[in-house]
Formats: C-alpha cells, structure tokens, sequence
C-alpha cells in the first residue's frame, strides 16, 4: 500500500450495522414521524447515516494521517498555537457543514432528531477523524449549557458562538490536581461592574489555543473568594465561569482585546497529535475577565451536564476506532496471501491469513466486541429517546433517567478499556509487523485509542462511579430493571418451542452469566457495607472488575439478541446474497460472544470471592 493512500483512505464505515441495529433490533423507525420528531421518517434517517458517512469520508479522513504527522507550532513570544493547514481546513470545513446542528437545543437549531439517530451520526464522524469531532462536540453541550442555565448575555453568546463558528473549551483539570477536581486552586475575584477576574492554572486543556477560529470561549472551574456562601472546599465550593480569549461586544458581536487567558505550553501526546492540548495561566500582566455562569455557584453541577455528554462521545470514539481497524484489519486478512491451509494437506498452495484458524478467531473477537459495542451505545441512545419524549411531554421518565446514568460508566469504561486492548492485541496483530508501520493505520489507531481510557475519568473512576453512585445511591433499582431485559433473553423457551430452539445453548451460557454478575454485585454491596475497615478498600479492588464484566454482560446480551433477528430474517427469505451474508454474519457474531467471552464473567466472580487484605497491607517498597 502506498504510504500515501492511507491518510484519505484509512477510515472503513459500518452503516449496515448501524441501520441493522436502530431499525431490526432496537425498532428506532418507530419514533420517526410522530408527534415528538415529525420532521424525519425512515429514508430521511437513512439519507442521513448515508450523507454522514459521505462527509466523514470525503472531507474529514484526508487529513487525519498526515496532520499527526506534521506538528503542531507553538509561538511563546505570541502565546499562539497554530495547527497543519490541511487539519485546519477540514476543522472548519466541520463547523460549517451543519453536522454539528441536531445536538445544539431545538429552540436554536429548530431541529428535533432522536438522540439515537445522533450517536450514529457521531460514530461515523469519529471514526474519520476523532481529533476533529472530539474538539467540535464541545461546542453544542456549551452552548446548551449558556442557552439552558446563563444569564442574557450569555444566552446571546451562546447564538453568537453558534453563528460565527467559534471554538470552546472545558477547563477542569490542573496540574497538582489530576483527577480530584476538588483540589483546584485556581481562583475567581469578584468586581464592582459583576465580573470576576481568574487567577491560577490549568492543564490538559483540548483545544486550549488555535487558529481554527477567531475565538474560544472557555468555561472554568474555580473557586470565588470573598463571597459569602460560596467558595468553600472541595469540589462543591467551585463555580463556573464564561472566560472568552478575546472580549465580544455582545450586540454587534465584534471581538476586542485579548483576555488574560495565556498559553503557557503545549502538552506532546502519545496520540490524537493534531488535537491542540494546552497549559493555560489565568491573569498575569493582563487580568483573565470572566462571569459567573447564570449568576448562580453551582459549577460541579453546570459542568457535569458537559462531562456527561464528553464520556458518551468518548465510548463511541473508542467503538468506531475498533470498528475501523476490525474492518482493515479483515481487508488485509482478505489480500494477505501467507502459509498453508492446516485442513488442506501439505500439496496445498498458500492461502490468505483469513484461512488461518487463530486469524478467523482473531477477526470474530474483533467484530464481536465492536458491534456488541454498537448495539449498547444505540441501545443507551433509545433510552436518551425514552427521556426526551417524556421531558418534551412534560412527564420526566426518572427510570429512563436512571438507566441512562448507569449506562454511562459502563459505556465510557468498558469501550474504551476494550477498544485500546483489542486494537493492539488483535487488529495490530493481523497486520504482523506491518501493523507496526504507520504505511498502515492500524499504529495511529492504538495510539489514538489509549487516552481514552484516561478522559474525563480514568477507568476507576468510572467503576467506583457506577457502583457507588449508579448502583448503591440508587439501591440498585436502575440494574435490576436492566438485568430483567437481559433474564427475559436468556430465559428458557417454553416447552412446546423449546426443541426448535437454535440458541438453548447461548440462553445457558447468558443465565450462568447473569447469575455470576449478580453474585458479583452482591458481594461488593456486602464488602462495601462491611463494618470492617478494609470493608470499602475491598470492595473498590473490584469495582473495575464489576465494570468490565458489566460491559461483557450486556454486549453479550444485545448480540444474542442481534443473533435472534438475523436468525428470523433469514428464515424469511428473499434475500439479496449480501444480506444472506450480514445476518449469517450477526448470527455468528452472538453465538461467538456469548460461548467466548461471558463465561470470563464465572471466572471474575471466582477471583473476586479470593480478594482479601493482602494487597492492602503490603508495605509501599513491596511494590
């Protein structure tokens, strides 16, 4: 393959799966042209995955090989960072194209398209080119945080950032906090004219300065001080505050001098090298300028409504990733010619790699696990369905609130913690040692994959998250309800059906799955509520255990499901031979998934019943 080729041809879509998913197993079409979304039906949702993968294609995956090859600039003198051209034209070509519309709020956007419809769009715009659309998504929760909680004046920003394409920023992290938001030392004076002026640090901040645009609005935590009621430790006492790089007067919408917002250094990434992440000192010689957002202190809470959108999006990042790389990964098993066939006798000629055995199985691992994750995002997006048709009805759906929560951790954990493994253990590994090579993708791929992992919350924290907070504040009534859907899939047919059961051994394999998780769950809700004091310590050694098997569980469940539907599709007929092969496909998909890989979840239970105090009272110089 010519090195050249693979900037602009690297990206493998998968909308057959897509459409599969949101129509056959989940039954999206359903919402299509009703009272609650009347402005699209079935073909409009198809013309859009078809056009979505067209743009992704064609206008984002050309420059993402070669801007990760040319670096980024960085100007102290100027305090400026440039990016390549060719990246900064697909950026803007982006912001423009009206991609991003169907996730700004309807009374903006005047759109109203379901949220599941959206994460596949998403999907395809991320697998592209994740630098582009992990920065652009920022934009819309933004501005629906300044339209849905800000003052006037910030509701007019939020159209101004709209209408001129401007860039945003979340500004949490800073460097002798990590991830304990609550350690923030960055903070937020009060003046006489309602302003405030930010003093402090902060790092890891993507898209902190560019050339994309002529301006970034930043939205930062820090902490007021002076103020009565407000200010106080911990994360609750940080509030949230609108900081843009340059001055806007409001009603013409022109830009002024420069705020005192500094680029201080430009971090170097192991991936996703064209995505600017940046230092920022807030005050200095010139004072960073910012206001309260809704004039209210409640910035753990205003900016969790952004966090929560980001962890989404980075799941899906990290399945359309997978995705990708399955599908090259199997293009190159196709042309590969290497070997013999160990059924053909030894007068048999060289076959391509799919031949070989641990390929096959190498390539079904790969594909399971990547539209297993397709169907769990899609699946929390039909639950994101349920909860915005009941908020525009005026009845809130608090259970389908509920499940979306705890789908959350699960989603953002376990795609991108399997998604970086499987990319380098398997997608990588089919390609040999030419997957090393960046002639190919598969290289940028698993480097691009890893900070996944470690977004807006490491994996811990996302399983202490879901157990802490998704499943014991909730005394576990959003995982009961979730675990009744997948006990309804892995119940026994009823006896006059039971011996025309084709999948009796995979509804086994899912019972004894679902019954170890449960164990599982229920002996860390004990160890937690133990009165010992290493009672919570033990419990929190495998959370991220519970988490991983919580992924395993429910991508076993969608793809037994997934196995059912092509299952009665092909015992339809009429069938184009490409269709024959996609369901006979989605049927071995789930039997693969459900045989291979839930009977890990036994396995998990087993070594979370011996964890004991032992790690826990080694000494540190043990380590």
């Amino acid at each position: 393959m010519d090195i050249r080729e693979v900037s602009v041809n690297h990206y493998r879509t998968n909308v057959r799966d897509t459409e599969f998913v949101l129509r056959e197993l989940l039954g999206r079409d359903e919402l299509y042209d009703t009272e609650s979304f009347d402005e699209i039906d079935a073909g409009l949702a198809r013309t859009m995955l078809t056009e979505a993968g067209r743009f992704a294609t064609e206008v984002l995956a050309p420059s993402f090989s070669d801007a990760s090859r040319e670096p980024l600039q960085f100007d102290p003198a100027t305090h400026t960072v440039t990016v390549p051209p060719a990246f900064l034209k697909a950026f803007a070509a982006y912001l423009k194209s009206g991609w991003l519309d169907p996730e700004l709020p309807t009374d903006i956007s005047g759109q109203r398209i379901p949220p599941s419809l959206r994460l596949a769009v998403l999907e395809v715009m991320l697998g592209a080119n994740p630098s582009i659309p992990m920065g652009a998504y920022v934009v819309p929760q933004v501005v629906r945080l300044l339209h849905d909680f800000g003052t006037q004046d910030q509701r007019r920003l939020a159209e101004l950032i709209v209408d001129r394409c401007w860039m945003v920023t979340m500004v949490l992290t800073e460097p002798d906090a990590g991830s304990d938001v609550g350690a923030a030392r960055t903070v937020a004076h009060p003046q006489a004219d309602g302003s405030w002026y930010l003093e402090g640090v902060k790092r890891f901040i993507t898209y902190g300065d560019h050339d994309i645009t002529d301006n970034i609005v930043h939205v930062v935590l820090a902490r007021p001080v002076g103020v009565a009621g407000a200010g106080g430790p911990g994360s609750k006492g940080l509030s949230l505050f609108v900081v843009p790089k340059f001055h806007v007067d409001l009603h013409s919408g022109n830009l002024g001098d420069r705020n005192g917002v500094v680029v201080t250094g430009l971090e170097h990434k192991m991936g996703l090298t064209p995505n600017p992440t940046c230092e920022l000192t807030f005050g200095g010689d010139t004072p960073a300028v910012g206001w309260l957002l809704g004039d209210k202190h409640d910035g753990i809470r205003q900016m969790f409504e952004i966090i929560k959108a980001i962890r989404m999006l980075v799941g899906v990042k990290s399945m359309a990733t997978l995705s990708s790389g399955y599908l090259n990964a199997r293009d190159y098993a196709v042309e590969r010619v290497q070997g013999r066939s160990l059924s053909g006798g030894p007068s048999a000629g060289p076959v391509a790699i799919i031949e070989h055995p641990d390929v096959r199985r190498s390539l079904m691992t790969q594909k399971a696990h990547a539209e297993g994750m397709r169907a769990l995002i899609l699946y929390a997006g039909s639950i994101q369905d349920r909860l915005v048709v009941s908020q525009w009805a005026g009845v809130p759906d608090r259970r389908a609130d509920a499940t979306h929560q705890l789908l959350l951790p699960v989603i953002k954990g376990y795609c991108s913690e399997t998604a970086w493994r499987l990319l380098g253990q398997e997608s990588l590994q089919v390609l040999g040692g030419s997957g090393y090579l960046r002639d190919y993708p598969l290289e940028q791929y698993v480097r691009d994959t890893k900070v996944d992992t470690l977004y807006e919350g490491t994996t811990g924290i996302q399983a202490l998250d879901l157990f802490s907070r998704k499943i014991l504040r909730d005394e576990g009534a959003a995982l009961d309800a979730l675990l009744a859907e997948v006990a309804t899939t892995a119940a026994p047919h009823p006896p006059a059906s039971a011996a025309s059961d084709t999948f009796a051994v995979e509804r086994r394999q899912l019972s004894q799955a679902l019954q170890a998780f449960r164990v599982l769950v229920g002996l860390l809700e004990r160890r937690w509520q133990d009165d010992k004091p290493y009672g919570r310590a033990l419990a929190a050694q495998d959370t991220t255990r519970l988490l991983l098997a919580a992924g395993d569980l429910l991508c076993g469940w969608l793809l037994l499901r997934s196995a059912e539907t092509a299952a009665r599709a092909l015992a339809a007929g009429g069938l184009t031979e490409a269709d024959v092969s996609f369901y006979t496909g989605k049927v071995a998909t789930g039997r693969f998934f459900v045989r291979a890989v839930l009977p890990r979840i036994a396995a998990d239970l087993i070594a979370a019943e011996h964890t004991d105090e032992t790690l826990l009272n080694l000494p540190n110089a043990a380590f």
